[in-house]
């Protein structure tokens, strides 16, 4: 296992403070504030550890309530809202200086058989073939500020390969559809619970950029100001976060300064494994304007 992926481990796998109460640390990834993927694998992280290991998260739903701190700790109350015959229910409370920052529902269930259906996996050239993003990036060093540079050009947990790359500087406007490969970098234990709220970290990232490939519009131009809202993420059968998994993403809208993205995770045999969603606000701002809540 790599430093940085048994780092990620540790800072999703919590500490039980009090019975259905768990603390996180937090980390700093240079953006503006606590990146939502921690806060969504540290809440699944919570609601697994207060229900019981033959069932699996196979939905949650969340809200990004707050802008969370990078330099504190988030608190997690779990609500146990029902254990079922089939089914549990979980509701989390995440918490920075007395305020919750996010919330989210999330089911848990055993293994069933059914019937069972999947859209297919688009045909994109093999991982093997592909820079990493961070690689990308690095031929760039120079127009990434420099109090920025260190963190975002450092070794990641999440190897993630681009099919298409575009020019975080300099876009251009195209299509509003994303095709990203990813997987954790190094081994990671056999327990399926720590492969789905690693994916729940993963699945953060790169999602609502693609609202703004149409616009020729990029994260990184002072202009826009952007944040994640809510989170839907479905977990359709086994997965295994250190294999390869593509990430398949599009934006069907956007409009009153919020985009709307959706997103396929397959394995490498192309078996859908996890769909996604999420709405994110993408206000642009004039110079100097202060940030509005």
């Amino acid at each position: 296992m790599s430093r940085v992926l048994d780092e990620l481990l540790e800072l999703l796998k919590l500490e039980p403070i009090e019975e259905n109460l768990f603390r996180g640390r937090s980390q700093d990834l240079g953006f503006r504030q606590l990146f939502g993927g921690q806060v969504l694998g540290q809440a699944v992280s919570a609601a697994s550890q207060t229900v019981d290991v033959q069932r699996h998260v196979h939905s949650l739903h969340g809200y990004f309530l707050r802008a969370g701190d990078a330099s504190l700790p988030v608190v997690y109350t779990v609500d146990r809202v029902r254990d079922g015959g089939s089914i549990t229910t979980r509701r989390v409370v995440a918490i920075q200086k007395g305020q919750p920052i996010f919330t989210m529902m999330a089911s848990f269930h055993g293994d069933e058989p059914g019937y069972s259906h999947h859209a297919p996996m688009p045909k994109v050239p093999e991982p093997e073939s592909l820079p990493t993003d961070i690689e990308l990036l690095r031929r760039q060093a120079d127009r990434i500020p420099e109090r920025l540079r260190e963190k975002f050009l450092c070794d990641k947990p999440i190897e993630m390969r681009p099919v298409t790359y575009v020019d975080p500087f300099s876009p251009q406007a195209h299509e509003p559809v994303k095709h990203v490969w990813f997987r954790a970098d190094g081994k990671l234990p056999e327990d399926p619970q720590v492969h789905r709220y690693v994916l729940a970290y993963a699945s953060d990232f790169n999602l609502i950029s693609t609202a703004l490939l149409p616009h020729a519009a990029s994260f990184f131009q002072p202009h826009l100001r952007g944040a994640s809202l809510d989170h839907a993420l479905w977990f359709h059968g086994d997965l295994k976060v250190n294999d390869w998994l593509l990430y398949s993403m599009d934006s069907p809208w956007a409009g009153n300064a919020r985009g709307l993205a959706r997103g396929s995770i397959y394995t490498r045999d192309g078996r859908l494994v996890a769909s996604v969603t999420q709405e994110g606000l993408l206000r642009i701002v004039q110079k100097g304007e202060p940030p509005k809540s």
